[in-house]
């Protein structure tokens, strides 16, 4: 922390943000060489201060990474992942599906406003992902009947809120000021919201966030160590899955690039590894 604010001048980190800790992080990359496994415990760090110390949500990071070691994504199976739900429960199950059924990262999932889900064409709409673009990407069928019953739930209760005085929920960037009435419209409500209401430190106002990402992924962790997978699987892995199943199911490279959001093919091409047999697909001589 000492080197992020002197870095910085010695400005207060309440006083700064996103902007300041992306260069920060870029110029340990850049400047310094730092490993990557040193730029990911100083990016945890500040990540811990600003919502544990400050109490200060923040938007992605998007900062110049230090290269890292190449291994392949942990994948779970179709089986393994409705083996992993069945021992959740609640909305923590309905985003932990959606993840799988979508292809989401975890906090674009928990970002999501009422608005963003088209049920005529079934697509999601992802605004501000990794690199602050927005991309499209499916909205299961399947999850229809429950994401309809959950958002009913969630209006009961923005219609209470409303009805105590509050209701207002945080604007990204500058849409604030360009629509000062569109943080209590109904479209703008996040599809998961926190059970309870609370301060936010950029405003001062009483309002809902969304879910905390936390609790979804210790969520995650119980679950599966209810069940028999041994692998290190986390709310990313069912994002991982969802590329996984979809190259099994013969989409093509490019389609998955765009649903997943990725920048560069490349990025892409590491799910190809499942469709291979171990070892290169090289069939062994003792076999």
């Amino acid at each position: 922390m000492r080197q992020y604010i002197l870095f910085h001048n010695k400005q207060h980190p309440k006083d700064m943000g996103e902007r300041e800790i992306e260069q920060f992080l870029t110029s340990l990359a850049l400047d310094r060489n730092v490993a990557a496994s040193t730029q990911n415990q100083a990016f945890n760090a500040i990540l811990f201060l600003y919502r544990e110390v400050l109490n200060i949500e923040l938007d992605e990071i998007d900062s110049f990474r230090a290269d890292e070691p190449d291994r392949l994504p942990v994948v779970c199976t179709k089986d393994e992942c409705f083996e992993i739900f069945s021992y959740m429960k609640g909305t923590h199950l309905l985003i932990c599906k959606l993840l799988y059924g979508s292809g989401m990262r975890l906090k674009e999932c928990l970002r999501l406003r009422i608005k963003d889900i088209d049920y005529s064409v079934n697509e999601i709409v992802v605004r501000s992902g990794k690199g602050k673009k927005d991309r499209s990407t499916i909205f299961p069928d399947s999850l229809k009947p429950e994401i309809t019953a959950h958002i009913r739930k969630v209006k009961i209760q923005h219609e209470t809120d409303l009805a105590k005085g509050f209701g207002s929920v945080y604007m990204p960037y500058a849409l604030a000021k360009k629509y000062p009435n569109a943080s209590w419209q109904w479209g703008w409500q996040y599809v998961f919201p926190a059970a309870r209401l609370s301060v936010d430190p950029r405003s001062g106002e009483r309002r809902r966030h969304h879910v905390y990402d936390r609790s979804v992924q210790k969520s995650v962790a119980k679950s599966v160590g209810q069940t028999t997978i041994v692998k290190h699987v986390t709310p990313h892995v069912f994002r991982h899955s969802f590329a996984t199943q979809l190259l099994i199911n013969g989409y093509d490279i490019r389609t998955i690039q765009e649903l997943l959001g990725h920048k560069d093919v490349s990025t892409t091409m590491i799910y190809t590894h499942v469709l291979r047999k171990g070892g290169q697909g090289v069939r062994s001589p003792l076999d």
